[in-house]
């Protein structure tokens, strides 16, 4: 049953620090590659694992934790899992070598998979339904500022101590919320029976979710299908999942129960979930990689330009929550929260490389505010027609659905950019033919002031030609980028209407959640 009091409060502290801090090291180690290359003596694309290793373990344990949870109980799986983070997130601060930190990554990825999906099912049970609205803003408060401040705190550290600290921060952290939990977090009344051990489909979703997520996070590393690995794991994810399905759908006791997406409200929301997490991880690559590379921002600088948004975040939540328990339709909040981070994306591809940081503010702003209007209903509308037993399984497809979400998007916003600083480039340099009057002109006034600085006349011809070449590769960079944002802001119009297939959710009267209070 629901909680009071105290030990309400606590137990919402402790799940949501808990999802905080995994949800921070899935971004908090992007601004520390180059240092943890230069300090293992690793080239910066095996490097480049140690952020893999953890999505790949992230996305295959969380549709796996309503199973995990009713096996060993949901308390013991959640205190186990927090311990396995911490001791995990130790272990990678002291690793020697790469793929020592590349497979401790992969521990800490297993045991943060539990953090997101078990704490948002422990917060839903710990307040009544009719306040279910201020526990999904809670907990958005994670989702939302978890990967928003990691780069923030992740470039804070880099630069004033050493990136064994970015995992050290966990620590306190992990020991407090396994201690609390220990002491308030109690079992559920009602859980599904997980007598059985689904092996084959176990096996079918780490092979086709593993699969699927590296061809994700490497494909554009290692060019796609020109690489026989990446064509080989493409392969396997498609059978592996289609297998997986087809499994699960016809196991008596499946390790993900699928059919729980009979729920149209639970289908639409997670796949507006997917949705969110292109928006929100495809926005957090996009600014940080634009401002570092083409105006020249340090990773500190660069996190701070979201911590405004971060701070708007955390005090909207809680108004969207309450206009959720008021009425307000979350198909109108949904809708309203895709126009508004469009329009931030719509924003920042009017910029060129005159822009500050300042310029930043008020896009950073919208932002913050569009993805907190679509956190909180979609998380909401993700559970409003389940049965209590099915709440984990529906919050862990949900979750499941934004992290997938969120390496698509970085997937092919990096594949988008590389292809049209291409084009741009090629267009840019048509325009400069040896015989064009503009080109000579341009080549010669920097020819005159090089030859002015101290250059013979060759050497200063040869720079001039590449100061020209530097200035339209970045021209090209810069266009690829505002074709970027300009993609996302299509993305996020075009899903509008999907939320209109999730029909109208029914609002909890008095009855209905003192009927869902008895049954807990």
């Amino acid at each position: 049953m629901a909680e009071t009091g105290f030990r309400k409060l606590i137990i919402t502290i402790t799940v949501i620090a808990a999802a905080i801090i995994e949800l921070i090291d899935t971004s908090i180690v992007n601004v520390a590659l180059s240092n943890i290359s230069g300090n293992l003596g690793a080239t910066l694309e095996d490097v480049a694992w140690v952020v893999t290793s953890y999505a790949i373990a992230n996305v295959i344990i969380i549709p796996m934790t309503s199973f995990l949870a009713a096996r060993f109980g949901r308390r013991n799986y959640y205190i186990g899992s927090i311990i396995l983070f911490t001791v995990a997130s130790m272990a990678c601060g002291q690793a020697s070598n790469l793929w020592t930190l590349v497979l401790f990554r992969f521990i800490q990825g297993i045991g943060g998979g539990a953090l997101l999906s078990t704490s948002q099912a422990i917060l839903f049970e710990t307040f009544p339904i009719e306040q279910r609205g201020i526990a999904s803003a809670l907990f958005s408060v994670g989702v939302f500022v978890g990967p928003t401040i990691g780069p923030t705190v992740g470039g804070y550290i880099i630069d004033h101590y050493s990136w064994p600290w970015i995992f050290y921060i966990n620590l306190p952290i992990g020991i407090a919320a396994a201690v609390l939990s220990y002491i308030y977090v109690k079992e559920p009344a009602q859980a599904r029976s997980a007598k059985h051990i689904d092996w084959a489909g176990i096996g079918l979703l780490v092979v086709g979710l593993g699969a699927l997520q590296t061809v994700l996070e490497r494909g554009e590393t290692d060019d796609w299908f020109s690489a026989t690995y990446i064509v080989v794991l493409t392969v396997v994810a498609t059978v592996g999942l289609i297998g997986f399905v087809v499994w699960e759908l016809a196991s008596h006791d499946p390790v993900v129960d699928l059919r729980v997406l009979k729920s149209r409200t639970l289908a639409t929301a997670a796949t507006l979930t997917f949705v969110l997490g292109f928006a929100l991880f495809a926005t957090v690559f996009i600014v940080p990689v634009f401002v570092q590379r083409l105006l020249g921002m340090s990773a500190l600088e660069t996190g701070m330009l979201f911590l405004p948004g971060a701070i708007v975040a955390i005090l909207f939540l809680p108004i969207v929550g309450r206009a959720l328990a008021a009425g307000v339709p979350p198909h109108y909040l949904v809708t309203l929260g895709f126009i508004i981070v469009a329009a931030f994306t719509l924003m920042l591809s009017r910029l060129d490389l005159s822009v500050g940081g300042s310029n930043f503010f008020w896009p950073i702003i919208l932002r913050a505010i569009g993805l907190c209007l679509l956190v909180v209903p979609l998380t909401q509308l993700a559970v409003s027609g389940l049965a209590p037993k099915d709440v984990p399984q529906g919050v862990a497809l949900n979750n499941m659905m934004r992290q997938v979400g969120g390496s698509f998007g970085i997937a092919l916003i990096n594949t988008y950019i590389d292809h049209r600083g291409a084009v741009h480039r090629s267009n840019l340099v048509s325009r400069l033919g040896a015989g064009e009057v503009g080109t000579q002109a341009r080549l010669h006034e920097i020819s005159q002031s090089l030859v002015a600085h101290g250059f013979s006349p060759w050497e200063a011809t040869r720079r001039a030609v590449a100061v020209l070449e530097f200035t339209v590769q970045r021209q090209a960079n810069l266009l690829s980028y505002l074709d970027a944002y300009r993609l996302v802001a299509i993305v996020c119009l075009l899903s509008i209407p999907l939320i209109f297939l999730a029909g109208k959710p029914k609002r909890p009267n008095a009855a209905a959640a003192a009927a869902a209070a008895d049954s807990h």
